[in-house]
């Protein structure tokens, strides 16, 4: 690197300056105290000694007259403030005459070329360098890691935002995506090779590809289908009320009771971010062709379970499907009313759809089998015996749990809580909240330890359904007595899930929430109300809901993330 050659003239300047420091501040010398004098200092002891300095009586009465008067120049200056401008005047000074002397500091200075390359045009290219590298990273990464593009900038970018490129927001890289491609390949280096032009040529196309690429996985994972709106389509229901004997039960088919506003099966979840690909039972066999689809949870389990079968049959009988049952154990057990679930099949697809009843998400052993009025162990940190013994024939499995977990439930069930294989015995997960939040997280940990296990297996947890009992639950006189559309064209935009239980419990696992929380918490018109055919006097139903109807979304956002 060229160095600037040393300077042989006298450094007149800091001589001067030097001259001047050693003449005022030289200690003990008359002009140090005559400028104290003029400065303002009033020391008795600098007056005597400048009396005694200075053996012209009449030069020391010129100088007290002026240090009376101001000085000539009405100097009123404080010491202090002189004191600090002859510091920086000595700092220059040595500054100077060190620059002019050494050739140390003179050569770490960028050379007169270097200065030259530092214009705007050389800045593009160092950044038009820097997009190139992060567009072969994304390039040879692009299958395993999500990242944003940076496209290539042309040549008219100011020194500013070549400055703060390093430091871009995710929403300004967002807006790159929105380039040209034909401004794009203008911003080629001008001073390089021919073959580095071409190179980045290149990159750039490669670039545009990645990013379009990138475009569609980042589309298709910002949908996020929580957040959206109810609106009117005349095309629904999928399936009739009426119709759908074979799978729904009549307790839940609200065309069959007294009630007579049904506008509420014409409205359709519209998610905000994306399109929800519209349900087909045939998309859905081809999708599900040679694989299993398992719904385990309570009664709205079930519902969900008796939706889908209407949804993928639309509603007609289907003779030809195979009670497989047997196959998972669900059979009438000694003594029962029902099995505990249902198992069919398509043969047409060999497509599998069962429901496995469990309320609680536990493992539920008998502490004495030859009682039959016996208690049951509920084994909080223990999954359901259904999943550990048949999770290996299950492709989609769908999991819930939320409104058994209450006092009355547990003690008409005979349920009593164990941990660790005894009684349980902490007070915090012997209260509800606490022992179903651990069941839920305890259970959804399990499943995602077994997915390395079973790479075929796609989970999901549903999140709660919510109730809508006014003054007062399903045995106190509480009521939903609205049977009219109240949510249509409401938006609902919450960024997390109401169910925080289920959100907590599936996060940083590979177990998905089927967020339907929020969506059907505005749409209490529909449940089955006053109008079960089942129900006791004076008692309404505002958990379950009318089929068709709310369930009926729940599959068909779940049908989009299959």
């Amino acid at each position: 690197m060229p160095t600037r050659p040393m300077s042989h003239k006298p450094p007149f300047f800091p001589l001067l300056f030097y001259f001047f420091y050693l003449l005022i501040l030289l200690p003990h010398s008359p002009f140090y105290f005559i400028f104290q004098f003029l400065c303002g200092s009033s020391s008795f002891i600098t007056i005597k000694i400048i009396k005694r300095k200075t053996k012209n009586i009449r030069f020391f009465q010129i100088f007290m007259r002026f240090r009376m008067k101001g000085g000539p120049y009405r100097l009123r200056w404080r010491g202090k403030e002189l004191s600090l401008i002859l510091i920086v005047l000595v700092c220059a000074t040595i500054l100077v005459w060190t620059w002019d002397r050494s050739p140390v500091l003179t050569s770490s200075l960028p050379s007169k070329n270097q200065l030259l390359q530092l214009s705007p045009e050389h800045k593009s290219h160092v950044r038009e360098d820097i997009s190139t590298s992060i567009q072969r990273e994304v390039i040879n990464n692009e299958e395993e890691h999500h990242v944003d593009k940076m496209p290539s900038t042309d040549t008219a970018e100011s020194s500013s935002e070549f400055e703060t490129f390093p430091i871009q927001k995710k929403e300004e890289e967002t807006e790159k995506h929105k380039y040209s491609p034909k401004r794009e390949k203008t911003g080629v280096v001008k001073s390089g090779s021919s073959s580095t032009q071409i190179e980045e040529t290149n990159n750039v196309i490669l670039g545009e590809k990645a990013s379009e690429q990138e475009d569609k996985k980042v589309e298709n994972q910002a949908c996020n289908y929580a957040k959206g709106k109810w609106v009117i389509d005349d095309r629904r229901p999928l399936y009739s009320g009426f119709g759908c004997k074979q799978w729904l039960a009549p307790m839940w088919a609200c065309r069959l009771m007294q009630r007579q506003d049904f506008a509420f099966e014409k409205l359709r979840w519209q998610p905000k971010d994306c399109e929800m690909e519209e349900f087909e039972g045939s998309k859905f066999f081809k999708r599900m062709q040679d694989k299993t689809l398992a719904f385990v949870g309570d009664s709205l389990g079930r519902q969900q379970f008796q939706s889908l079968m209407c949804m993928i049959t639309a509603g007609k009988d289907s003779p030809n499907v195979q009670d497989v049952g047997k196959e998972y154990g669900l059979v009438i057990p000694p003594g029962g009313k029902r099995p505990n679930g249902w198992a069919y099949r398509f043969p047409s697809t060999n497509t599998t759809v069962l429901y496995y009843w469990s309320a609680s998400l536990c493992d539920l052993e008998p502490l004495n089998v030859r009682d039959p009025h016996t208690e049951y162990a509920m084994h909080l940190d223990r999954p359901p015996a259904f999943l550990r013994q048949f999770l290996h024939k299950i492709d989609v499995l769908v999991l819930n749990t939320g409104h058994h977990w209450n006092r009355g439930k547990l003690k008409a069930n005979r349920w009593v809580m164990y941990v660790g294989g005894v009684p349980n015995n902490n007070r915090k997960i012997a209260d509800m909240g606490g022992a179903k939040n651990f069941t839920i997280h305890s259970t959804i940990k399990w499943i995602n330890s077994q997915l390395p296990k079973h790479p075929h297996l796609k989970a999901f947890y549903r999140s709660i359904s919510p109730r809508h009992f006014v003054n007062g639950d399903w045995n106190t006189g509480g009521s939903c007595d609205n049977t009219s559309p109240m949510s249509i064209g409401k938006e609902v935009l919450q960024e997390e899930s109401s169910d925080y239980s289920a959100a907590s419990a599936v996060r940083g696992t590979g177990v998905e929430l089927l967020d339907v929380t929020a969506l059907s918490q505005v749409r209490d018109e529909g449940h089955i109300s006053r109008f079960s055919i089942t129900a006791s006097p004076g008692v309404q139903d505002c958990l379950h809901w009318c089929l068709p109807g709310v369930p009926d979304t729940w599959n068909e956002i779940l049908f989009a993330q299959i």
